[in-house]
């Protein structure tokens, strides 16, 4: 999927656990399908899973995960992966790596879900998460999810320039340019998921129950978070979780722009390579473009 990316193996994992955390030594160690693109996941038993990062993007993510989800979890209403065991690199694997509870459940895609009941939770979590005292939190900066939408200009029309007439180049444009008119977060930066796709929400009897994969987690501009409005939800959803949010006119189109930005920006890096992410950065577009216009 990257160049460059290091996947461990389950004799890696199977020996980095016997070295470091002998309680868990006779536990089998298997590989999770790969569902994402930064971390390789093996379960360690029935109850504990590894996540051992692929590129050089993640490898400040156990270290994040480790400090700040214990600060989160116990104001959030849904489950979230704070690690309890932190690895270090051996055995050939050269990244330091962490050990998290296995939480169980299913992505929005894998089974039926009611998308406006699932709007209703996922609003909830994400008021929940803006409530929580972002001090000391980390800043957002560069082209990070939640800094102005400014700083992704030149990436965003790059990415429109390369896709050619894979996409209406005016019309996304024109809705970016939208989007980037709209006022910039006037007040103190709030914490923020800043992926929240599909894939890293988990369900169970048709409700949110899980908000995994922290990687994007920092203090920034919370319209990052409303992007899933048009990545997940259909049109009744869409509008669920803009009541769930309470989002105004403005926070809405600095949603509207993270959503696009992002798979603008993806599209054509996953094109070849991984046809979730390049199929769902489409479908995510269109949802946008339908959005703009009604």
């Amino acid at each position: 999927m990257h160049e460059g990316e290091v996947v461990a193996t389950v004799e890696q994992v199977t020996a980095l656990v016997h070295g470091q955390f002998p309680q868990w030594a006779d536990l089998p160690v298997t590989a999770v399908p790969i569902g994402g693109s930064d971390h390789a996941l093996f379960r360690i038993g029935d109850e504990l899973v590894a996540r051992m990062p692929r590129m050089d993007w993640a490898l400040d993510q156990a270290g994040t995960d480790a400090r700040w989800l214990p600060v989160l979890a116990p104001h959030l209403p849904v489950a979230v992966p704070v690690p309890i065991a932190t690895g270090a690199p051996g055995e050939g694997y050269p990244h330091t790596w962490t050990v998290a509870p296995w939480i169980t459940g299913d992505t929005p895609s894998a089974v039926p879900v009611d998308l406006t009941v699932l709007a209703e939770d996922l609003g909830g979590f994400v008021r929940a998460l803006r409530t929580i005292d972002p001090t000391g939190g980390p800043p957002k900066t560069g082209e990070d999810r939640g800094v102005p939408l400014a700083n992704r200009d030149a990436s965003t029309r790059a990415a429109i320039a390369e896709l050619g007439d894979r996409v209406d180049g005016e019309l996304v444009t024109r809705i970016w340019e939208d989007s980037l008119a709209a006022p910039e977060h006037a007040g103190p930066p709030q914490w923020i998921h800043g992926d929240l796709l599909a894939g890293n929400l988990l369900c169970h009897d048709g409700r949110l129950c899980a908000v995994i994969d922290w990687g994007a987690i920092g203090v920034a501009d919370p319209a990052a978070d409303i992007a899933p409005a048009w990545s997940l939800f259909d049109t009744s959803g869409r509008a669920a979780y803009r009541r769930a949010l309470g989002c105004t006119d403005d926070e809405w189109r600095r949603g509207r722009g993270w959503a696009l930005s992002t798979s603008l920006i993806a599209l054509p890096y996953y094109w070849d390579t991984f046809q979730t992410y390049r199929d769902g950065s489409q479908r995510t577009i269109a949802a946008v473009i339908e959005d703009f216009g009604s």
